[in-house]
């Protein structure tokens, strides 16, 4: 049986940019299949938190130009679970939002809180891990978040540090948040065995994470308590519009996490990736003889080897010869050729192209 008490909010509001030319601002790459499953990426996460969660009771917080795609792509919600934020206020804003929603229906209520884009394998440990992560929020004044225990020395995570003197039933005590480091760094996290990955997966009661709010936060707290009354209904939408225009734009890692004193960690392994970058989804893909990860009819390559290879044309023959460790990706509108090492500076491309526009 599933707890009626447990919601999840799933955060599908960003554009992606680090994977253009697939992800643009009109379909980012949540809405993608970018796998080759079958499934876009926010579909495989609605049926992951759905063997655990009451289907009414998993919300989608988007940027409401996406609302009907969403609904197009999860036939299964109502359109009162598809939440369209007025803008992009970063993640502090809509985790109030939900909070206060979600707690207006019910005082009781749980939240896990999770990106709509990343990449879990073993999804029987991730229901195992959530649902201890559940049982701890739902009885003590803490927030959990699931840490991913690292195996390589990565400079495009965040980090998290806990512990080890403080534990209880699996979960750390959290000592401090590190933003991405340089390589030494990671090593150094690497080595000293306290330090896993922030997947960015939170775990929390509803008045636990307002409470936190109050303290942490407390103008923005009273933005979105002063319209409480309009919460669930017809009048949300107007209410919540004057509220985003009056609030600050800021992560819920640095508004609050970072300056919480309850947050505990459960390091975890269930085959995780935030599919944050080509590099991150070249990993997960697979591969011909020579590396090369070749999606797309028509693609020819010869004397290369490791490279991404992507179009989404159907009619054009496209020849690589020579490229090692590159990426190159075909679209209707654009054609992206860069080094794999490269692959975090597409977000600055993008700025500088716009910029030049």
């Amino acid at each position: 049986m599933k707890n009626n008490n447990y919601y999840c909010v799933i955060m599908a509001g960003g554009i992606g940019s680090r994977f253009w030319p697939m992800s643009t601002p009109k379909l980012p790459k949540q809405f993608h299949d970018i796998l080759g499953t079958g499934k876009t990426l926010i579909q495989q996460t609605f049926h992951r938190i759905s063997k655990i969660i009451p289907i009414e009771n998993i919300y989608i917080i988007t940027n409401e130009e996406y609302v009907n795609l969403t609904l197009e792509q999860l036939p299964e919600i109502s359109k009162s679970q598809v939440i369209g934020e007025p803008k992009m206020m970063n993640t502090s804003a809509c985790n109030i939002y939900m909070a206060e929603k979600i707690y207006n229906l019910n005082p009781d209520s749980c939240i896990i809180v999770a990106p709509s884009d990343h990449l879990i394998l073993n999804e029987d440990e991730f229901s195992r891990e959530v649902l201890i992560a559940f049982k701890k929020a739902e009885k003590q004044d803490i927030l959990v978040t699931l840490g991913i225990t690292p195996h390589r020395p990565d400079t495009g995570y965040g980090y998290i540090e806990f512990s080890e003197n403080e534990k209880s039933t699996e979960a750390y005590k959290v000592k401090s948040f590190k933003e991405k480091p340089d390589l030494e760094t990671a090593k150094s996290f690497l080595k000293s065995k306290n330090f896993l990955w922030n997947s960015g997966i939170f775990i929390w009661s509803s008045k636990n994470i307002l409470n936190s709010f109050q303290l942490l936060l407390p103008e923005m707290y009273e933005k979105f308590q002063s319209i409480k009354t309009s919460y669930n209904t017809p009048n949300e939408n107007i209410k919540i519009r004057e509220v985003y225009n009056q609030i600050e734009k800021v992560s819920i890692d640095y508004g609050i996490l970072e300056k919480s004193s309850n947050v505990w960690v459960i390091p975890s392994s269930f085959g995780w990736n935030d599919l944050g970058t080509w590099n991150a989804l070249y990993e997960n893909l697979s591969k011909d003889n020579e590396g090369n990860a070749i999606y797309g009819k028509n693609i020819h390559a010869y004397n290369s080897s490791n490279n991404i290879l992507k179009t989404t044309q159907i009619d054009k023959t496209i020849i690589i010869d020579g490229l090692k460790d590159y990426i190159v990706v075909d679209t209707d509108d654009a054609l992206l050729v860069c080094p794999r090492e490269s692959d975090q500076e597409i977000k600055n491309y993008l700025k500088k192209i716009r910029t030049i526009d």
